[in-house]
């Protein structure tokens, strides 16, 4: 089962990087805003499906309403910021970049759960952001609003993970669902008559495939997870890079930079790192990086997974 885990993350995560380029190619014309706005507009619909056969009884007010508030918050800035990162940077700089959502949630987890992080892991996390470092290569490169862009996204994702793993046992799903995704159509709402453009149906239909790829690579991810070990579906994520290299290449004829892919390479190597240490070092309580089940940057893409998260939940942890 592990195998056909593996394989089926691989495939979630081809299509998210497809979805990445067509966010890169709209993104020449569109505002990330304009571009999360109708995405998650388009998915509304879905998960309004996903939402009505939640039959678990409750009520609307959220058990944490300050941790609520914050992860709705940062959830709602995640995909514009990622999204902008896309259409700025060349796409491998970009994904090492959001790479580091790993080492941030294994930081961030130990004030706000208080994860026991041994000596191991933060020599881990310290590796990985020296690859941060190679990528960004400060002196030698211009640091720009897409590094920035990317950074912000990295952290938000980690923060709302591990906001996420603190109250999701109080929470009903219906709850962690519903107010980040009002606040999203609010926040971008709000914000839209500012970047508006007109669509043309070519662009319409772009929105749509990356609603639809965003959807469907969430689907395949939550699957994944059910039917394998997280420590083996979690670093298929890293595939990505593979995918970036060779559509930059192709597609938008951008010059593959050979220190970007040694920094990806370090950050990929301390994130693989942190997630064996995880499930087999024995000294992670919560295990915040590898109860992570969605990239955190696709417009309701962590929706979705949270819909779907019964079926792991009822798995023996790893």
């Amino acid at each position: 089962m592990n195998i056909k885990a593996a394989l089926l993350a691989l495939l979630a995560y081809a299509i998210f990087s497809t979805h990445d380029v067509v966010v890169k190619i709209l993104g020449a014309d569109v505002s990330p805003i304009q571009l999360v706005f109708f995405s998650s507009l388009l998915s509304f619909p879905l998960l309004v499906l996903m939402l009505v056969k939640d039959a678990t009884p409750g009520h609307l007010r959220p058990v944490h309403p300050w941790w609520m508030a914050a992860r709705s918050a940062t959830m709602a800035v995640i995909p514009a910021s990622a999204f902008y990162a896309f259409s700025e940077l060349p796409l491998a700089e970009t994904y090492a970049l959001l790479f580091a959502t790993p080492l941030l949630i294994t930081l961030l987890s130990i004030p706000i759960l208080g994860e026991r992080v041994g000596l191991p892991r933060l020599a881990a996390v310290v590796v990985g952001f020296v690859g941060v470092m190679v990528v960004l290569r400060p002196g030698a490169t211009s640091f720009g609003l897409g590094h920035a862009a990317a950074l912000f996204a990295s952290f938000c994702a980690a923060f709302q993970s591990v906001v996420l793993r603190k109250i999701s046992a109080d929470e009903r799903r219906v709850v962690l669902m519903i107010y980040p995704m009002l606040m999203t159509f609010a926040v971008m709402g709000l914000a839209l008559p500012l970047v508006y453009v007109p669509l043309e149906g070519v662009t319409f239909g772009g929105i749509a495939i990356v609603a639809l790829f965003g959807f469907c690579a969430t689907l395949l991810t939550v699957s994944a997870y059910t039917i394998g070990e997280a420590a083996i579906v979690a670093p298929m994520q890293y595939s990505q890079i593979i995918w970036a290299t060779l559509f930059s290449v192709v597609l938008f004829n951008e010059k593959v930079d050979l220190m970007t892919l040694v920094g990806a390479a370090i950050i990929i190597a301390s994130g693989i790192f942190i997630v064996l240490r995880e499930a087999f070092g024995g000294r992670s309580d919560n295990t915040p990086v590898l109860r992570t089940r969605s990239r955190g940057y696709t417009a309701g893409g962590t929706n979705v997974s949270l819909m779907l998260k019964r079926q792991i939940e009822d798995k023996p942890a790893e």
